[in-house]
């Protein structure tokens, strides 16, 4: 059988890393696949640019559109990125032009992954991006093949490395945000603008392309309620550590009555929980099936390797003949996406006070807690006595006193309105921090 010609566009970390993966483990593919893969053509924004990995043989194109209509590739390999311009226009172009593709472009999907879907399906095409979510986790192939049996009601996960490596510093070594996140920029875990990942935008086009896999809906990446970890302080991570819990930022999607919940915050989780234990860089996607139950994959979520062994798994399955439902049921099929909004979220929360050490301030908390049928498992004040305020503890006047309180199950909607009532009231001397508890 002739060799399966690849056409690459971008170079960089993982571009490379798929050129070594092929040069390494090329024979033993040969074998699994049945035909060899052969990278004969590439493109970057540098020719000149040392590599280290020899491209001799390969056709440069400084247009990686032009190499997508090549009639001398049969797939196309985007390692681009960006949801726009260069990366979305090749990649129209490759399908137009009856190439196969693969991708690692996550924000390129959850953006236009419905209609790119509809026209590789048009074309009996494959649209592969088992790469783009969740790194070397073979996420995409566990929902579209081996659970294809399932209904699938929960899909959740940590779904971000630098967020991940974050939190978890924060926790074992007790520093603030600001300190563990410099580490990671010079460190490499983070860009010198880390707001794409900090502010959960990457988790959540991940979870975008997740839920419509597990769902069978269309992406719908607009409808993600969306919460970073900026705000997380080392109060937080000690509060959460004496209560049983740890905090990540985690990317939840799961099937109601009234649509589909998708939202992407930081998480109290219980600390003997199997997702509470992955830490540093590592992700987790675990799927609740009514069939299969609870499973979870953990893995690398990133880096060269882990990411170009999920970009080769995906070329493979394209020289083996194996075309499938781009978004795991053909997209002519999908049903639209109905959103379940976050104020029907119900679930435990904690909130972190710092409420001013005056006579009836904890009584006036108390009550707009009970006006909004709010059941408080736990209230503890923070570096004082146990007391509330305005008992008689020794203190300035109006010293702002932390206090944390631990809900039971309620709903967004009437955590939100006791705190905008409490923030009204002037009790206290900042917006109060809120953190969803997630029991699992």
């Amino acid at each position: 059988m002739k060799p399966l010609k690849i056409g690459l566009a971008g170079l960089g970390t993982v571009g490379t890393g798929v050129l070594l993966l092929l040069k390494e483990n090329g024979a033993a593919l040969r074998q699994r696949c049945g035909r060899a893969i052969e990278v004969t053509a590439v493109s970057a924004r540098s020719r000149g640019k040392d590599r280290g990995i020899d491209l001799s043989g390969m056709e440069w194109f400084d247009d990686p559109s032009e190499l997508a209509a090549s009639p001398a590739i049969d797939v196309f390999v985007e390692l681009i990125g960006g949801e726009e311009g260069a990366a979305k226009a090749a990649v129209e172009t490759a399908l137009r032009a009856g190439k196969h593709v693969v991708t690692a472009n996550k924000a390129l999907l959850a953006m236009h992954g419905t209609d790119l879907a509809r026209l590789a399906e048009a074309r009996s095409l494959a649209l592969n991006f088992e790469a783009a979510v969740a790194g070397g986790i073979p996420i995409v192939k566990t929902l579209r093949e081996s659970l294809s049996g399932n209904q699938v009601t929960r899909i959740f996960g940590i779904l971000n490395g630098t967020c991940n490596y974050i939190l978890t510093r924060m926790r074992n070594e007790g520093q603030p945000f600001e300190a563990v996140l410099a580490d990671a920029q010079r460190a490499g875990y983070a860009e010198a603008d880390p707001t794409f990942d900090i502010e959960g935008h990457d988790t959540a086009h991940k979870l975008a392309i997740l839920s419509s896999l597990a769902f069978g809906t269309e992406i719908s990446f607009d409808t993600i309620y969306l919460e970073g970890i900026s705000s997380i302080t080392p109060a937080d991570i000690e509060a959460a550590e004496e209560l049983g819990y740890k905090i990540k930022l985690l990317g939840v999607a799961l099937k109601t009555e009234s649509g589909i919940e998708q939202r992407v915050h930081p998480t109290m989780l219980p600390s003997h929980s199997a997702i509470a234990q992955v830490d540093g860089v590592l992700n987790c996607v675990a799927v609740d099936g009514d069939f299969v139950g609870d499973i979870m994959l953990v893995g690398p979520g990133a880096g060269a390797r882990p990411t170009a062994s999920s970009v080769v798994s995906d070329i493979a399955d394209i020289a083996r003949g194996l075309i499938l439902p781009v978004l795991g049921k053909p997209a002519a099929a999908l049903a639209p996406h109905e959103r379940a909004g976050m104020r029907t979220h119900e679930g435990g929360y904690y909130i972190r006070l710092s409420v001013y050490d005056r006579p009836g301030a904890f009584a006036a908390i108390a009550t707009r807690m009970a006006q909004e049928g709010i059941s408080l498992e736990s209230i503890v004040q923070k570096h004082g006595s146990s007391l509330p305020p305005g008992s008689g503890r020794p203190s300035p006047p109006d010293e702002p006193t932390p206090v944390v309180i631990i809900t039971h199950e309620t709903t967004e909607a009437a955590i939100r309105q006791a705190l905008d009532a409490i923030e009204a009231d002037g009790h206290v001397d900042r917006k109060p921090q809120m953190i969803r508890i997630e029991r699992l």
